[in-house]
Protein backbone atom coordinates (compact mmCIF):
# COMPACT_ATOMS: atom_id res chain seq x y z
CA UNK A 1 0.00 0.00 0.00
CA UNK A 2 2.34 2.76 0.70
CA UNK A 3 4.44 1.37 -2.15
CA UNK A 4 1.45 2.70 -4.55
CA UNK A 5 1.24 5.46 -2.59
CA UNK A 6 5.12 6.60 -3.42
CA UNK A 7 4.30 5.93 -7.32
CA UNK A 8 1.05 7.92 -6.91
CA UNK A 9 2.97 10.75 -5.41
CA UNK A 10 5.98 10.64 -8.03
CA UNK A 11 3.65 10.45 -10.81
CA UNK A 12 1.42 13.67 -9.50
CA UNK A 13 5.53 15.36 -9.08
CA UNK A 14 6.53 14.26 -12.31
CA UNK A 15 2.77 15.08 -14.60
CA UNK A 16 3.03 18.55 -14.30
CA UNK A 17 6.71 18.72 -15.04
CA UNK A 18 6.17 16.61 -18.73
CA UNK A 19 2.84 18.72 -19.25
CA UNK A 20 4.71 21.76 -19.45
CA UNK A 21 7.71 20.42 -21.31
CA UNK A 22 5.70 17.90 -23.68
CA UNK A 23 6.93 20.11 -27.09
CA UNK A 24 10.42 20.43 -25.87
CA UNK A 25 10.29 16.13 -25.17
CA UNK A 26 8.90 16.13 -28.52
CA UNK A 27 11.63 18.12 -29.98
CA UNK A 28 14.91 16.48 -28.44
CA UNK A 29 13.09 13.64 -29.10
CA UNK A 30 12.53 13.97 -33.03
CA UNK A 31 15.94 15.47 -33.40
CA UNK A 32 18.17 12.11 -31.39
CA UNK A 33 15.99 10.31 -33.84
CA UNK A 34 17.17 12.20 -36.84
CA UNK A 35 20.53 12.35 -36.22
CA UNK A 36 20.67 8.68 -35.36
CA UNK A 37 18.82 7.91 -38.97
CA UNK A 38 21.88 10.41 -40.57
CA UNK A 39 24.74 8.06 -38.69
CA UNK A 40 23.01 5.02 -39.85
CA UNK A 41 22.78 6.08 -43.61
CA UNK A 42 25.82 7.14 -43.45
CA UNK A 43 27.51 4.51 -41.74
CA UNK A 44 25.91 1.75 -44.26
CA UNK A 45 26.54 3.65 -47.19
CA UNK A 46 30.44 3.64 -45.83
CA UNK A 47 30.27 0.59 -45.46
CA UNK A 48 29.28 -0.34 -48.80
CA UNK A 49 31.07 1.37 -50.00
CA UNK A 50 34.37 -0.47 -48.68
CA UNK A 51 32.79 -3.44 -50.03
CA UNK A 52 32.37 -1.89 -53.50
CA UNK A 53 36.14 -0.74 -53.31
CA UNK A 54 37.98 -4.02 -51.78
CA UNK A 55 36.11 -5.77 -54.69
CA UNK A 56 36.95 -3.46 -57.53
CA UNK A 57 40.27 -3.28 -56.35
CA UNK A 58 40.83 -7.25 -56.26
CA UNK A 59 39.31 -7.28 -59.54
CA UNK A 60 41.96 -4.82 -60.82
CA UNK A 61 44.81 -6.53 -59.35
CA UNK A 62 44.05 -9.71 -61.46
CA UNK A 63 44.16 -8.05 -64.75
CA UNK A 64 47.32 -8.78 -66.66
CA UNK A 65 48.34 -5.81 -68.35
CA UNK A 66 50.35 -3.55 -65.90
CA UNK A 67 49.19 -0.54 -67.41
CA UNK A 68 45.52 -1.71 -67.47
CA UNK A 69 45.91 -2.54 -63.98
CA UNK A 70 47.40 1.13 -62.96
CA UNK A 71 44.55 2.67 -64.79
CA UNK A 72 42.23 0.81 -62.94
CA UNK A 73 43.62 1.45 -59.74
CA UNK A 74 44.15 5.17 -59.92
CA UNK A 75 40.52 5.42 -61.06
CA UNK A 76 39.66 3.36 -57.43
CA UNK A 77 41.91 5.43 -54.95
CA UNK A 78 40.14 8.67 -56.63
CA UNK A 79 36.52 6.97 -56.67
CA UNK A 80 37.07 5.83 -52.89
CA UNK A 81 39.37 8.36 -51.60
CA UNK A 82 37.46 7.68 -47.97
CA UNK A 83 37.93 4.07 -47.71
CA UNK A 84 40.62 1.91 -46.54
CA UNK A 85 40.52 -0.45 -50.01
CA UNK A 86 40.75 2.67 -51.66
CA UNK A 87 43.71 3.94 -49.83
CA UNK A 88 45.63 0.88 -50.64
CA UNK A 89 44.47 1.41 -54.33
CA UNK A 90 46.39 5.00 -54.27
CA UNK A 91 49.30 3.05 -52.46
CA UNK A 92 48.99 0.47 -55.45
CA UNK A 93 49.15 2.95 -57.70
CA UNK A 94 52.35 4.01 -56.76
CA UNK A 95 53.85 0.27 -56.76
CA UNK A 96 53.07 -0.16 -59.75
CA UNK A 97 54.90 3.20 -61.35
CA UNK A 98 57.69 1.90 -59.45
CA UNK A 99 57.58 -1.84 -60.56
CA UNK A 100 57.40 -0.31 -64.50
CA UNK A 101 60.72 2.04 -63.48
CA UNK A 102 58.68 5.35 -63.32
CA UNK A 103 60.54 6.25 -60.01
CA UNK A 104 59.84 10.34 -60.49
CA UNK A 105 56.35 9.08 -60.55
CA UNK A 106 55.87 6.89 -58.00
CA UNK A 107 57.64 9.22 -55.60
CA UNK A 108 55.24 12.19 -56.52
CA UNK A 109 52.09 9.33 -55.85
CA UNK A 110 54.02 7.93 -52.68
CA UNK A 111 54.08 11.42 -51.10
CA UNK A 112 50.86 12.85 -52.03
CA UNK A 113 49.08 9.81 -50.14
CA UNK A 114 51.39 10.74 -46.89
CA UNK A 115 50.57 14.40 -46.99
CA UNK A 116 47.22 13.23 -47.62
CA UNK A 117 46.82 10.25 -45.09
CA UNK A 118 49.66 10.93 -42.26
CA UNK A 119 47.86 9.00 -39.73
CA UNK A 120 47.38 5.82 -41.56
CA UNK A 121 47.83 2.24 -41.27
CA UNK A 122 49.69 2.66 -44.55
CA UNK A 123 51.33 5.99 -44.00
CA UNK A 124 54.82 4.06 -43.23
CA UNK A 125 54.76 2.07 -46.42
CA UNK A 126 54.70 5.43 -48.60
CA UNK A 127 57.42 7.15 -46.69
CA UNK A 128 59.51 4.29 -47.06
CA UNK A 129 58.13 4.38 -51.12
CA UNK A 130 59.62 8.06 -51.06
CA UNK A 131 62.98 6.96 -49.54
CA UNK A 132 62.71 3.96 -52.30
CA UNK A 133 61.92 5.86 -55.37
CA UNK A 134 64.78 8.76 -54.36
CA UNK A 135 67.07 5.58 -54.27
CA UNK A 136 66.07 4.22 -57.25
CA UNK A 137 66.97 7.58 -58.75
CA UNK A 138 70.36 7.99 -57.37
CA UNK A 139 69.59 10.47 -55.17
CA UNK A 140 71.69 9.00 -52.43
CA UNK A 141 71.87 11.71 -49.98
CA UNK A 142 68.05 12.79 -50.21
CA UNK A 143 67.37 8.47 -49.50
CA UNK A 144 69.21 8.37 -46.73
CA UNK A 145 67.73 11.65 -44.71
CA UNK A 146 64.43 9.89 -45.66
CA UNK A 147 65.64 6.21 -44.78
CA UNK A 148 66.23 7.81 -41.44
CA UNK A 149 62.82 9.78 -41.44
CA UNK A 150 61.22 6.50 -41.72
CA UNK A 151 63.10 5.18 -38.82
CA UNK A 152 62.63 7.66 -36.51
CA UNK A 153 58.72 8.05 -37.22
CA UNK A 154 57.64 4.30 -37.29
CA UNK A 155 60.23 2.90 -34.75
CA UNK A 156 60.08 -0.93 -34.94
CA UNK A 157 57.94 -1.64 -37.68
CA UNK A 158 59.17 -3.80 -41.01
CA UNK A 159 59.57 -0.92 -42.86
CA UNK A 160 61.98 1.12 -40.58
CA UNK A 161 64.04 -2.93 -40.74
CA UNK A 162 63.82 -2.20 -44.36
CA UNK A 163 65.07 1.37 -43.92
CA UNK A 164 67.68 0.13 -42.09
CA UNK A 165 68.52 -2.28 -44.63
CA UNK A 166 68.99 -0.05 -47.80
CA UNK A 167 71.14 2.14 -45.39
CA UNK A 168 73.58 -0.58 -44.71
CA UNK A 169 73.73 -0.92 -48.17
CA UNK A 170 74.23 2.51 -49.02
CA UNK A 171 77.15 2.90 -46.35
CA UNK A 172 78.75 -0.41 -47.35
CA UNK A 173 78.69 1.21 -51.53
CA UNK A 174 80.15 4.51 -49.76
CA UNK A 175 83.58 1.93 -48.39
CA UNK A 176 81.58 2.98 -44.80
CA UNK A 177 81.67 -0.95 -43.50
CA UNK A 178 81.21 -0.24 -40.06
CA UNK A 179 78.38 1.61 -40.14
CA UNK A 180 76.70 -0.91 -42.46
CA UNK A 181 77.60 -3.76 -40.23
CA UNK A 182 75.83 -1.88 -37.66
CA UNK A 183 72.59 -1.45 -39.48
CA UNK A 184 73.03 -4.83 -41.16
CA UNK A 185 73.03 -6.36 -37.45
CA UNK A 186 70.27 -4.60 -35.78
CA UNK A 187 67.71 -5.70 -39.12
CA UNK A 188 69.40 -9.15 -38.31
CA UNK A 189 68.52 -9.15 -34.52
CA UNK A 190 65.35 -7.59 -35.00
CA UNK A 191 63.80 -9.73 -37.57
CA UNK A 192 66.09 -13.35 -37.19
CA UNK A 193 63.04 -15.17 -38.24
CA UNK A 194 62.82 -13.51 -41.83
CA UNK A 195 64.14 -13.84 -45.17
CA UNK A 196 65.27 -9.95 -44.90
CA UNK A 197 66.98 -11.06 -41.50
CA UNK A 198 68.87 -13.77 -42.66
CA UNK A 199 70.01 -11.73 -45.89
CA UNK A 200 71.27 -8.95 -43.34
CA UNK A 201 73.02 -10.91 -41.06
CA UNK A 202 74.83 -12.77 -44.04
CA UNK A 203 75.87 -9.35 -44.93
CA UNK A 204 76.60 -8.20 -41.84
CA UNK A 205 79.14 -11.49 -41.46
CA UNK A 206 81.02 -10.73 -44.69
CA UNK A 207 81.87 -6.84 -43.71
CA UNK A 208 83.02 -8.61 -40.21
CA UNK A 209 85.40 -10.96 -41.94
CA UNK A 210 86.65 -7.53 -44.18
CA UNK A 211 86.88 -5.52 -41.05
CA UNK A 212 88.80 -7.81 -39.49
CA UNK A 213 90.99 -8.73 -42.30
CA UNK A 214 91.14 -5.00 -42.72
CA UNK A 215 94.12 -4.17 -39.90
CA UNK A 216 96.53 -7.66 -41.34
CA UNK A 217 96.78 -6.19 -44.42
CA UNK A 218 97.39 -2.80 -43.67
CA UNK A 219 100.20 -4.27 -41.41
CA UNK A 220 102.10 -6.42 -44.04
CA UNK A 221 104.68 -5.25 -45.38
CA UNK A 222 105.65 -5.41 -48.94
CA UNK A 223 107.95 -7.41 -50.22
Amino acid sequence: MQSQDAQSVLVLKVWPWLEANLKRIILFTGIFALVLFIYSFFSYRHQQNEITASQALTQAMMTPDSNQAAAAVSQIAEKYPDTLAGQRAALQSALIQFDNGKFPEAQAQFQAYLDGHPGSPFAATAALGIASSLDAQGKTDLAAAAYQRVISLYGDTTEASSAKFALGSINEKQGKNTEAERYFEDVARSNPNSSLGNEAGMRAMELKSKLAAAPKLATTPKS
